[in-house]
């Protein structure tokens, strides 16, 4: 088949990085033309959904007693069913416009360890918001090639894709995964300790919309040039009433170190199990970041310090899923040599 009438078959076709924090869906031809939070708003009255992604997000934490905005995917899986494939639906109709009778193709990236249970619910929720065929690609694998990596050849790629329910690490050679792992330690993760670190330092109660605030503002894996601060609002939790405090970078880097030792502990676990041939491409190429969480200040720099490799991050890590997802619209021998799950 030429790729001619391979962009053919797959012209209304989609590539959906299906994220915790984040869904992206490429649509060939067209490039990304969905790039929302992963939310759903419920009203709990008349169980009608209120509103979808940044809709639903800018609810979040501001939505009164009958309203619920939940997010429908928890540590990379589906938690809520329902809401997951009121979301992909809304979604895959934003992608084409609202045209009713577009049954596309879809490739959906997972994570590594995804479950078989864990996958037909995927499979499921896309099939049901009208997918006419579905396929699951491991998330790693295409951070792998939306980065760029060479993962076509005889040469070891290792990938760390850090998103926001789980972190996943591959080592890639010949289009396929020589060792795979995800780790349910990313940004969802680093925000809850900084919310626990508010609380219990400062006595200050936050939401998760400012929780991710600091963490981008002021959050750092290693030490910066220059001390970083920020003063920061909630309401304080024996008072209940307004307060502000100033935090630093130092105590957000103490209050993160658990979740980021738990990556790089991953990624030492990963370096050990690699075939001794493909550890040493590993050692002249290094560790490619991907992801939303990889854009932690000194990031690559901690993880440099600590495996001694060289480390760089993807040219935009927010859409090298995606990207590397849409790839397989165009390369049918490639997406079915690294499908995990589709139509037999």
């Amino acid at each position: 088949m030429t790729r001619r009438s391979l962009l053919g078959l797959f012209s209304s076709d989609l590539a959906v990085d299906l994220g915790t924090a984040n869904t992206l869906v490429f649509a060939s031809g067209k490039g990304i033309v969905v790039d929302e939070p992963s939310i759903v708003a419920y009203n709990k009255k008349t169980g009608q959904v209120e509103g979808v992604g940044k809709d639903a997000k800018d609810m979040l934490g501001r939505t009164p007693g009958h309203m619920v905005a939940i997010q429908p995917l928890r540590d990379g899986v589906i938690a809520d069913f329902d809401a997951a494939e009121e979301m992909l639906h809304t979604f895959l109709q934003k992608a084409h416009k609202r045209k009713r009778l577009v049954h596309p193709r879809i490739v959906i990236g997972v994570p590594s360890e995804t479950t078989d249970v864990e996958k037909r619910a995927v499979l499921d929720a896309a099939y049901r918001a009208k997918a006419s065929e579905v396929h699951l690609v491991d998330q790693a694998m295409v951070a792998a090639i939306g980065a760029g990596l060479p993962v076509t050849e005889a040469t070891g790629n290792m990938v760390v894709d850090i998103g926001g329910g789980t972190t996943d690490i591959a080592v890639v050679s010949l289009s396929g995964i020589v060792y795979s792992r995800s780790v349910r330690a990313a940004g969802n993760l680093m925000d809850a300790q900084i919310i626990e670190h508010m609380r219990r330092k400062h006595d200050l109660v936050i939401g998760e919309r400012t929780a991710e605030a600091i963490k981008m503002e002021v959050g750092s894996a290693y030490p910066a040039d220059q001390p970083l601060s920020m003063e920061v609002k909630g309401r304080h939790a024996i008072a209940g009433i307004p307060k502000a405090v100033t935090v630093v970078d130092s105590e957000i880097r103490q209050a993160l170190s658990g979740c980021l030792s738990t990556i790089i502990q991953a990624i030492r676990v990963a370096l050990e199990c690699t075939p001794p041939e493909l550890s040493a491409d590993i050692s002249e190429r290094g560790i490619v970041l991907t992801g939303g969480g990889s854009l932690i200040k000194n990031l690559d720099k901690r993880i440099r310090t600590e495996t001694n490799l060289p480390v760089s991050l993807a040219e935009d890590p927010l859409t090298s899923v995606v990207m590397g997802t849409a790839k397989m619209l165009e390369d049918f021998r490639l997406l079915r040599k690294i499908s995990l799950y589709g139509p037999n």
